[in-house]
Formats: structure tokens, C-alpha cells, sequence
């Protein structure tokens, strides 16, 4: 596989200061992709665009807080006046949110977790579905998390949005399939060494679970490869 595969592609990667979405960023830049960074933290976002620069790459930073939809919205209209379309979208920022039984789940927090697991994702679908139909390849990968297929005690408000927000994007590539080229995957990226999993699993080793760049690496392969709309892996 060429170093440069997915050259001259206009990437977005959400949750990009940290971890998977860092990661992601950086093996999409290395693969010659010019990736828009967002998330909240503009000095992690800084540090990975340094990163991305200092390899050779190019990208641009973008804090936002995608909990503030009207925000969403104001940043499709930037990109899409800076470039003619989106070729990739990585939806990757998520809240895991209190562990804990159903009953006891705070519904404030529980709006939380929903609006930024769910109510962003499809307002970041509807603010760039226009630049992905432009796009002679666009692909919208979503990552998810096995609760969502396989509920699991404790784990019920991450697990449900995460089901929802499975529904949402298989649901926009099914209407895509036959009247655009845009293409959506789910991707599973199973025990990675990142925030989340540490306050999910505080006494774990982080050491014994694999680093975000193994999933990074399989999700620039899987975009070089292709892939129908649909499509479902885990990475182990």
C-alpha cells in the first residue's frame, strides 16, 4: 500500500486532541490527507497539528464544543467555503459518562451523554452530508463500543447511546447508498490505552491493552481498502 493513498482527500476527525482521535489524525496526515482537527481542547488540538506539521503533513484546527449544535453548523459553513468537499468523516468524539445501575442513572447527565453521543453526531452528519455528496469518495466512519451490541450491567447509558448513535449512522448510509457515493462504516476499536478507558477501568495496567495508533493504522487501511456501506469490525 502506498504511503500516500488517500493524497489530496480533505479529512475531518472529531475528538481529535487525544487519543483514538489523535491518533487518527496523525496516520490520516501521514497518508497524505489534509485532516481538520476538533474538539474542545485548543491546546491538544495545537499539539497534534504541530505533530502533523513536524512529520510533513497539513492540517487545520478547529475547537469547538459539539455539545453547542448551533456550533456544528457554523463550522460546515467555514469548511465548506474553504474547500468544494468533505471526503472523510471521522466521527470519534463521545462522553462515557457515570457508570452505574439503570435506576440510579442521573437524567441531567443522561441529557449529557445524549446530546453529545447522539444529538451532535446527527447534526454533524447534516452539517456536511452536502460536502460528502460532492465528494467522489466520501466515507463516514463512526467508532462505537461493543455495549451497543451486547449490553452489559453498569454500562446502560453508554451503551444505549451508542446503539442510537449506531442506528443514526447506518440508518444515513442506507439513504445514501443508491442516490450518492457516500459510504458509512462502524468500527469497534475494542480495549485501546485512552482516557476513557482508564475512568472506565481505573485499576487496569495500561499497558496491557493496546495503544490508539493500532487503531488509527486500521482505519486509514480500511479507507484505502474501501468499503460498502455498512460495514461492521472490531479491532483486536
Amino acid at each position: 500500500m502506498s504511503e500516500k493513498v488517500l493524497e489530496g482527500r480533505i479529512a475531518l476527525v472529531t475528538g481529535a486532541s487525544r487519543g483514538i482521535g489523535a491518533a487518527t489524525a496523525l496516520a490520516l496526515a501521514a497518508a497524505g490527507a489534509h485532516v481538520v482537527l476538533t474538539a474542545r481542547t485548543a491546546k491538544g488540538l495545537e499539539d497534534v497539528e504541530n505533530a502533523i506539521f513536524d512529520a510533513g503533513g497539513s492540517a487545520t484546527i478547529a475547537p469547538l464544543n459539539l455539545t453547542e449544535t448551533d456550533s456544528i453548523a457554523r463550522l460546515g459553513t467555514a469548511i465548506g467555503e474553504r474547500w468544494p468537499a468533505l471526503d472523510i468523516l471521522v466521527l470519534n468524539a463521545a462522553m462515557l459518562g457515570q457508570l452505574g445501575a439503570v435506576p440510579a442513572i442521573d437524567p441531567k447527565e443522561l441529557a449529557q451523554v445524549l446530546t453529545l453521543n447522539v444529538s451532535a453526531q446527527a447534526a454533524l452528519i447534516a452539517a456536511f452530508d452536502p460536502m460528502l455528496r460532492k465528494s467522489a469518495h466520501g466515507r463516514v466512519i463512526g467508532l462505537t463500543s461493543s455495549v451497543a451490541r451486547k449490553p452489559r450491567a453498569y454500562w446502560g447509558m453508554y451503551g444505549a447511546s451508542k446503539a442510537a448513535f449506531e442506528s443514526l449512522l447506518l440508518s444515513y448510509g442506507d439513504e445514501m447508498e443508491q442516490i450518492s457515493k457516500v459510504r458509512t462504516a462502524i468500527v469497534d476499536p475494542g480495549a485501546t490505552r485512552t482516557a476513557m478507558r482508564h475512568k472506565a477501568y481505573p485499576g487496569e495496567d495500561p499497558n496491557s491493552v493496546k495503544e490508539p495508533s493500532v487503531v488509527a493504522v486500521r482505519i486509514v487501511a480500511l479507507l484505502a481498502e474501501d468499503f460498502v456501506t455498512g460495514h461492521f469490525e472490531r479491532v483486536d
